[in-house]
């Protein structure tokens, strides 16, 4: 049996660490996976502590632009499957490349920390300079350690972490004035209608899981009512009879430039939809793609059947009302807010994340500019299906730790460009600033680099 110390340690068996997991089994690289709840799935999991999916969601990527690269979703399943077929899918990938052997059930990650020469500065090489221990082109391999406690109080030593908990899951609440008497949570918390059943509904939040709170209070609230601070592109799921995003791959394998596929993709969707001003939605104060799309075919099939009323942003919270910036009132009864998460790691110290003013600073949002032994999968928000992504960076993590216990020349390069550059992933896009883009890529240009790194690693 392995020791410990020789082995990697996954934190989740959601996708993202489902995706390490395989990836490393596949390399032969040793790892244990630590998951809270009792199965796999992580946020898929309907009804457990870690899961923010309510009863009714489903994937707003097409399956096609969603699965693994080497794990097709089932045929028989619809262009955008439900949550618990997502579930049933990640328990097959699970099944079909045999991870559960790997996975520690019930057991949380609390805190991890570097142990022995990891990350000291010290002089390296021929240079003389102070840098991190391996700079210069040495490869420490086997230098780097770290020490693992776990919610059972035990503590064991590994070569390297994965974390892979996800970032969907520490809500970020606004801070409104006043106070409000009804019933108020935050989207994660929102699981079914039967709480907005004959209410009055105010949904605060354009994101993608506002809009699909929303329309669903539309079909059960006696009234329902949308905020938003500014105006959006609204994409319909389906163009021409296909998933839009498949649509929206065909112009990027195409390789049109970013304004034509502005003006294709605008002039579609106004001849098939209208504009947002057309049903009371303010209009978008950005150029298409700047923002996270959103994908919904029925919010503004709600909104021109007055099922739902565009509001804008929140000024102050009045008890049993709340008035919004315009100068108008709405009584309500419930406010789910749908305003996104903090980015938030809380089992290792912000510093060994090499942590921003918002952020893990991380090249390709995965590779530590120092530490060469821990990673961060998953770290990402793309304009489309996220899990085939995770499964590249899974295979860019696993190629560079065979890499680094090589030795080999182009690990030393990869070792070296990871600590000096900064790449851009919006892929020549300008997005908003706002929180909800701090992990924002384009995932076109953003699957490539990584295709292209693993083919170099290989």
């Amino acid at each position: 049996m392995l020791d410990a110390s020789e082995k990697y340690c996954i934190v989740g068996a959601g996708p993202s660490g489902l995706a390490v997991a395989k990836n490393f089994k596949q390399l032969g690289i040793p790892c244990d996976c630590f998951e809270r709840e009792d199965d796999v799935g992580g946020n898929w999991y309907y009804g457990r502590p870690a899961s923010c999916v309510a009863r009714s969601t489903h994937l707003i990527s097409s399956k096609a632009l969603t699965e693994f690269t080497d794990f097709p979703m089932s045929e028989d399943y619809p262009h955008y499957p439900s949550h618990a077929q997502a579930w049933e899918y990640l328990k097959s990938y699970a099944r079909r490349f045999e991870l559960y052997g790997s996975i520690t059930f019930r057991t949380s990650v609390a805190w991890i920390e570097p142990v022995g020469e990891c990350g000291e500065m010290r002089p390296v090489g021929e240079c003389g300079e102070m840098r991190p221990a391996g700079e210069c082109g040495e490869m420490r391999a086997g230098g780097e350690r770290w020490q693992v406690r776990l919610s059972d109080g035990t503590s064991r030593a590994y070569a390297g972490v994965v974390i892979a908990n996800g970032h969907n899951w520490d809500p970020n609440l606004p801070n409104y004035p006043g106070q409000f008497d009804g019933l108020s949570l935050h989207s994660r918390d929102y699981k079914t209608p039967d709480i907005l059943a004959g209410k009055r509904v105010l949904v605060v939040g354009a994101g993608n899981s506002g809009c699909d709170i929303a329309v669903e209070s539309a079909q059960h609230a006696a009234r329902t009512c949308h905020s938003v601070r500014r105006g959006y592109h609204y994409l319909p799921k389906f163009l021409y009879g296909k998933p839009i995003d498949q649509c929206g791959e065909r112009l990027l394998h195409w390789r049109l430039p970013l304004w034509l596929r502005r003006f294709v993709t605008r002039r579609v969707v106004k001849m098939s939809l209208g504009l947002p001003e057309d049903y009371g939605l303010p209009a978008p104060d950005h150029r298409l793609y700047e923002t996270h799309p959103i994908v919904n075919s029925q919010m503004l099939y709600y909104l021109g059947h007055g099922r739902i009323a565009a509001k804008p942003d929140v000024e102050r919270l009045l008890g049993d009302r709340v008035r919004f910036v315009d100068g108008s009132e709405e009584p309500l009864d419930v406010i789910v807010y749908a305003t996104g998460y903090r980015i938030n790691i809380p089992f290792i110290d912000r510093r060994e994340l090499n942590w921003g003013q918002d952020r893990p600073e991380l090249y390709l949002n995965v590779f530590h500019p120092r530490h060469d032994r821990l990673f961060v999968a998953g770290l990402i928000q793309p304009d489309s299906g996220q899990w085939g992504l995770v499964d590249y960076q899974a295979q860019l993590i696993a190629r560079y730790v065979r890499a680094v216990d090589r030795d080999t020349p182009r690990g030393r390069a990869f070792r070296r460009e990871k600590a000096r550059h900064r790449v851009d992933l919006a892929g020549g896009i300008r997005y908003v600033r706002s929180p909800r883009h701090l992990l924002e890529v384009e995932h076109f240009s953003y699957r490539e680099r990584l295709k292209k790194l693993i083919a170099q690693l290989a």
